[in-house]
């Protein structure tokens, strides 16, 4: 059966899925006794900030993004930044070409947002902080290794998304994590690069049908 095929039922799922949560969001944005508590907005305000040169110290536009941010606040964060990975890990299950699933890359992928948000309030207020943490990482030794370069993607996005919510932006994690997620999708069921004779390809790089050892 051809990926356009089989994915059809996850492509549905997963829209399910980011539709009920971008509708959860959007009905808990419009209570006002609620707003407090969401790790939304800011990235506005911070982009249109005008920084262009290295602060030492909180910015009155980074302060006004981190105010507020209560363990309350900081735990919805994470919640938010575990739920948007569950969508992710479907799509490594169901484009991985390998026949043994990864169940502690999968758990990592889960959990780390989770970390990189509290990591995200730590440091936020004190570069101090910043740089003491980047020398306690850099002197673990991490005995976990990616099997396939393309797992490096899916780290990468877990950082992006527990960023966004750590510093109170988790509309970017929703974007970033749709994003990857519908691409990533698209570029299986087209089966993007796997067959250099089609005409595109074909036109790209000089072969056709005749050539041999492709």
């Amino acid at each position: 059966m051809r990926p356009a095929t089989r994915s059809r039922g996850p492509v549905f799922l997963i829209s399910v899925y980011y539709g009920a949560l971008l509708a959860f969001a959007w009905y808990a944005r419009s209570r006002p006794e609620w707003t407090p508590l969401l790790p939304f907005g800011g990235i506005d305000e911070l982009a249109a900030s005008g920084a262009d040169s290295f602060e030492v110290v909180t910015s009155a536009v980074e302060a006004g993004i981190m105010a507020g941010f209560d363990a309350k606040r900081l735990a919805i964060a994470m919640l938010g930044a575990a739920l948007l990975m569950v969508p992710v890990s479907w799509v490594y299950f169901i484009t991985t070409r390998t026949k043994r699933v990864d169940q502690s890359f999968v758990q990592t992928i889960l959990i780390l947002p989770i970390l990189v948000a509290g990591i995200a309030v730590i440091v936020a207020n004190s570069l101090a902080l910043a740089f003491s943490l980047a020398g306690i990482f850099a002197a673990v030794r991490f005995r976990f290794t990616l099997e396939d370069p393309a797992h490096t993607l899916y780290i990468f996005l877990a950082i992006v998304v527990g960023l966004g919510a750590g510093v109170g932006a988790l509309g970017v994690s929703i974007v970033t994590s749709m994003a990857f997620v519908y691409v990533t999708l698209l570029l299986w069921v087209m089966e993007y690069g796997a067959d250099l004779k089609t005409p595109l390809f074909g036109f790209l790089t000089g072969r056709d049908s005749r050539d041999e050892g492709l």
